[in-house]
Formats: C-alpha cells, sequence, structure tokens
C-alpha cells in the first residue's frame, strides 16, 4: 500500500511539474481535466458499481472539465493583443494592436 501511494505521489509531480511552462489557458483546461476526471470517476462509481463505469465517467468528467476549463479563460485585456503589420519597405512585424484593430478598420 505504501508503494501505491510513493507511485502517486510521483505521478501527481510529475503532472504538476509539466504545468509550470503552459499558458493560462492550458493550466485552466488541465485543472479541469483532472478535477473533472476525478469527479467523473466518483459519480461513476457510485451510479453503475464497476469498473467499466467508473472509467466512462473519469472519461466524460475529463473531457468536459477541460471543455469548461478551457472555456472560462479570461481574454487578454485590450492592448496586450499582437497584430502583424508592414512598413512602407514591404517587411512584416509585429507590435501591440492601435485603434483600427479593436474599431474593426482593418
Amino acid at each position: 500500500m505504501i508503494i501505491k501511494k510513493a507511485i502517486l505521489a510521483v505521478l501527481v509531480t510529475a503532472a504538476l511539474a509539466g504545468c509550470q511552462s503552459q499558458t493560462e489557458g492550458q493550466q485552466r483546461a488541465t485543472t479541469g481535466a483532472l478535477l473533472g476526471g476525478a469527479g467523473g470517476a466518483l459519480v461513476g462509481q457510485a451510479i453503475g458499481g464497476n469498473t467499466k463505469s467508473t472509467v466512462i465517467g473519469a472519461a466524460g468528467g475529463a473531457l468536459l472539465g477541460a471543455v469548461v476549463g478551457s472555456a472560462t479563460t479570461p481574454q487578454q485585456p485590450r492592448g496586450e493583443q499582437l497584430c502583424r503589420y508592414q512598413d512602407r519597405y514591404g517587411r512584416i512585424y509585429t507590435a501591440p494592436c492601435d485603434d483600427r484593430y479593436y474599431n474593426g478598420n482593418y
């Protein structure tokens, strides 16, 4: 039993270490998937009482949790988005978007 807990702790630590370089949207989707999977597994086990129900509940919960987590990510504040521009010599560069972008006058 102690070995199972140690393996679980290592897996959770490895999973959380991978979250360090993610964007906020990816972090929210990952967290939603983890929480949804755990909740779905519990509900699947409570309803079906067998392994198949638990796996189906975990998969459904993880999928729904990832979608909800990703969809609830706040949008970038105005002025932090980057647009592509072309200078008079034909070179393309990126810079923060100006009011033309926000007013629909591209």
